[in-house]
């Protein structure tokens, strides 16, 4: 399952592009010019938690698949 972005949250500081071992975000370009990261390969996600955890907005998260969940330690909580 893909990461998912709150775009409320997100500050466009692209973090979660430069962090991802397996290039699943990209960035995309609003109307006004300003950049946000967009999930360009859902499925590529190794769920490694490097967004989640290096995100300084907290705008990351990611949905783990049930097979996951008993072997997935989540990352703590910022903020």
């Amino acid at each position: 399952m893909p990461p998912i972005i709150n775009k409320e949250k997100c500050t466009g500081c692209m973090t979660c592009v430069t962090v991802c071992p397996m290039d699943c975000f990209g960035e995309a370009e609003q109307p006004e010019g300003a950049k946000y990261p967009v999930v360009n390969f859902p499925d590529e996600c190794w769920h490694c938690n490097g967004c989640v955890e290096d995100c300084p907005a907290g705008a990351v998260s990611i949905r783990v698949p049930m097979p996951l969940n008993m072997v997935f330690v989540d990352a703590p909580k910022k903020g």
